[in-house]
């Protein structure tokens, strides 16, 4: 232990007065462990971990560079830069309620109203809720107990925040992953029909950037690939998706013989599963080159029911208005914590119950038991 100690100290002592060597040997190490990471699996959700982790040696890295060259200037300029980006976070969080109340109101004037199209209303009345009741005080007078139980939930509530974070960091990152257009074939993910028959705008987008990611294939000299159209028929459907998505596909100049149908999928772990038969049977194994395609704010948990599916194939996003997107994001976000729901639900359930047993020891005056 004296010689682990030693050595420790000796480690310290080395960083205090070469801290930046130190530091950008660190950080090189821990970008290299993410573009690693990334470049080997881009839907592992560790990345988001590594990326957030490297960003930040990174930033203090570029702090110890800057305070390091004694230049007052310099380090008045980078500190006012930093002050300001701490200080739009923070306005940014506090008026959150704000951007979600404006968001709901164009997602009204645009989009149906149906319930998932209301998350962003609905958040940004439970904020502007939250607001008013800590304005008018109804929270200071409750029993200690009580005030245990309500600081559970905003420890739950911040270990969610800390989860959607991941979550949006990798659904960016993997808007980056090589094209490679080298495919076999090219998957394009259905969606609900207007009217039972026509192919929506989101739905057409992701068959538009099909065709692109096709002509831009062929025009780089390698071989046309083919396009899976996947996609079931729901019961208000007069048609499958597939065959919708076949006939827009050949109307906007898709050759027929280059589209293959799966039609039998009804969400997206069947797209993946039944696509990849698809792409089996007609190439003879499994040694093909594919692409996904879907909807930008979709395609990181799309990328996961792949990997689940064990189809190497990573995705290509089709833009989306930008008014759709919270909303859109949100719902990715709570089917990704669905697929990983047993190890949230523990972490969850293992906070509310350190918060209820620090309840009852106070509720029953045993205050030596207590550690919160």
């Amino acid at each position: 232990m004296d010689k682990i100690a030693q050595q420790l100290n000796h480690f310290w002592n080395y960083f205090l007065h070469h801290e930046l060597t130190t530091l950008t040997i660190i950080m090189f190490i821990s970008l290299g462990i993410f573009f690693l990471s990334w470049l080997i699996e881009p839907r592992r959700l560790m990345n988001g971990i590594l990326f957030t982790l490297a960003f930040l040696i990174f930033l203090s890295w570029f702090a110890v560079l800057i305070f390091s060259q004694n230049n007052k200037a310099l380090t008045y300029t980078f500190g006012s830069i930093a002050i300001l980006l701490f200080l739009t976070i923070s306005l940014l969080v506090v008026f959150s309620w704000a951007f979600f109340l404006w968001n709901a109101y164009f997602v009204w004037k645009y989009e149906s109203h149906s319930l998932p199209n209301l998350l962003t209303l609905f958040i940004g009345l439970a904020l502007v809720g939250i607001w008013f009741i800590e304005r008018i005080g109804l929270l200071r007078h409750l029993p200690q107990w009580v005030n245990l139980i309500l600081t559970a939930a905003i420890v739950i509530t911040i270990y969610l925040g800390i989860v959607m974070y991941n979550f949006l960091v990798n659904l960016l990152l993997y808007q980056f992953t090589p094209r490679g257009y080298k495919q076999d074939y090219l998957i394009v993910l259905g969606a609900g029909l207007i009217n039972g028959n026509k192919v929506s705008r989101l739905l057409g987008a992701r068959i538009d950037r099909a065709i692109a990611y096709s002509n831009k294939q062929y025009d780089k000299g390698h071989k046309r690939p083919k396009i899976i159209m996947s996609g079931g028929q729901g019961k208000d459907e007069d048609l499958s998706e597939a065959a919708a998505m076949k006939a827009y596909a050949i109307k906007h100049g898709m050759p027929e013989e280059y589209i293959l149908l799966e039609d039998k999928s009804t969400n997206t772990q069947e797209n993946m599963v039944f696509s990849k038969q698809i792409a089996i049977k007609d190439f003879g194994n499994n040694k093909f080159r594919a692409k996904f395609f879907t909807n930008n704010y979709h395609l990181f948990r799309a990328g996961l029911y792949a990997k689940l599916a064990h189809l190497h194939a990573n995705g290509v996003g089709a833009t989306t208005r930008l008014y759709f997107l919270p909303n859109a994001i949100i719902r990715e976000f709570a089917g990704t914590f669905i697929m990983h729901k047993k190890r949230h639900f523990f972490i969850i359930g293992l906070i509310a119950l350190i918060f209820i047993i620090q309840a009852i020891v106070i509720s029953f005056g045993w205050a030596k038991y207590r550690i919160l």
